[in-house]
């Protein structure tokens, strides 16, 4: 994955945690506010129905103002101006409660105007009404500014509104979860990233290493093969020619792994020219016929005089490539066509085998790195599985579209379009 690319992904990414934190953080915060405004609507309704009930029960006229007053976020004190029964109190808000269905548990206490202190009256569980812990010895503020009234405490307020909340905190949990496993495949990414580049740098030296004893190895059998001794032995002549064919063999494949390399890099450069289609695939064609121990390459040139511009090298390398491919997976005698075909404003070239074919399967991957096709339990076809990695990127670069036509047994077909040079320049 190239860095560029993982820089986006990260910035993105970061990005995309620091909204989602931040609309979560405004969603439950806006959440929190609404259950709250709606615990102290129930509330008022609550204490101002019991307010009127005991208003009846002792006869008396309520105050118009400051009836029920919020002293905290969980504390509630009700100016009655009567002597307050804290027996009816407490049956009517338990009342009131259940019909709101406000289901927390509350404690309450009485002003005694006489002893100037808040009596404390019992601590309510509206689940069990029958039953009540009482909690002796509970202080609750007392106000100077009230003469009768008594108080209500929500002890258990902060739990009951997160009760209320569930779907808010599974939502949260998931989005939690959700970055944390973002921030985990980042760090694989990472970690992926630096041990690939770990390889490639191993890779690249490597095959450049290789570079040295392969040109000692090259000059060392040419010399062998221009001796007047070694060519009049037969035996020694041959096995100085299997010496260069393997040579040649190994610097080809090193060259493959380090084309792959400057891929990967993004430092491989086009440098692109004009050129005759029908002259370079002939010259490619007759330099790949001479690994030809049977079978034969056929050419179909274009019938007009077509011109294309490309970089000429690894146009070379695409179709040497393919030829190689097509040779290696032909079971007889290979067979190769490479016709092309002159469009409006473009040329169609078609590399064609009567090899094993490729399946439907098989095809989906047949351009990824390292992929070789399946041959069974027969290893006899050589390669690193880079070849067809390798034409894919160089046509990417060009803007060329490349297909295959293939089906298992019958041979393969790879077309590659190409648009045509009009002006020489």
């Amino acid at each position: 994955m190239p860095n560029n690319l993982i820089r986006r992904l990260i910035i993105l990414g970061g990005l995309s945690i620091i909204g989602i934190l931040f609309i979560q953080s405004y969603w439950l915060i806006k959440t929190w506010d609404i259950k709250d405004k709606e615990f102290d609507q129930s509330v008022n309704i609550v204490l101002r129905s019991v307010a009127q009930r005991m208003a009846t029960y002792n006869k008396i006229v309520l105050p118009k103002t400051g009836l029920v007053q919020r002293r905290s976020s969980n504390y509630y004190a009700v100016n009655i101006n009567s002597q307050i029964d804290a027996g009816v109190l407490e049956q009517y808000l338990l009342q009131e409660m259940s019909k709101q269905s406000l289901n927390i548990d509350f404690e309450y206490a009485v002003y005694d105007c006489f002893n100037d202190e808040l009596v404390y009256g019992n601590y309510c569980s509206v689940e069990n009404m029958k039953e009540h812990s009482v909690k002796k010895g509970n202080k609750l503020l007392k106000f100077n500014d009230l003469t009768y009234y008594f108080v209500v405490r929500f002890p258990a307020r902060e739990s009951f509104l997160l009760a209320n909340k569930n779907m808010a905190l599974i939502l949260t949990s998931l989005s939690v979860l959700a970055i944390a496993f973002f921030l985990y495949s980042m760090w694989v990414i990472l970690e992926q990233k630096r041990l690939s580049e770990l390889q490639k740098d191993f890779i690249n030296n490597m095959t450049h290493e290789f570079k040295t004893p392969i040109s000692s190895i090259k000059i060392a059998s040419d010399f062998l093969a221009n001796d007047e001794y070694l060519k009049n032995d037969k035996r020694l002549s041959r096995y100085t020619q299997i010496i260069r064919e393997q040579n040649q063999r190994l610097n080809d494949q090193v060259e493959k792994v380090l084309n792959i390399a400057r891929l990967e890099k993004d430092s491989i450069e086009l440098k692109k020219e004009i050129f005759n289609v029908n002259n370079t695939l002939s010259e490619i064609i007759n330099n790949e016929s001479l690994k030809l121990k049977s079978g034969n390459i056929t050419f179909t040139p274009c019938s007009d005089d077509v011109s294309i511009k490309a970089d000429k090298l690894h146009f070379v390398n695409v179709i040497a490539n393919m030829i190689d491919n097509a040779i290696k997976y032909s079971q007889d005698e290979p067979i190769v066509d490479i016709n092309v075909v002159n469009l409006d404003d473009r040329i169609e070239l078609r590399i064609s085998d009567k090899g094993i074919g490729i399946d439907k399967e098989n095809q989906k991957k047949l351009f990824d790195k390292f992929y070789r096709v399946s041959t069974g339990n027969v290893h006899n076809v050589k390669g690193f599985g880079l070849g067809l990695y390798y034409v894919k990127n160089i046509c990417a670069a060009h803007g060329w579209n490349i297909q295959v036509q293939s089906a298992s047994g019958e041979g393969s077909t790879f077309s590659i379009n190409i648009p045509k040079q009009i002006n020489h320049e």
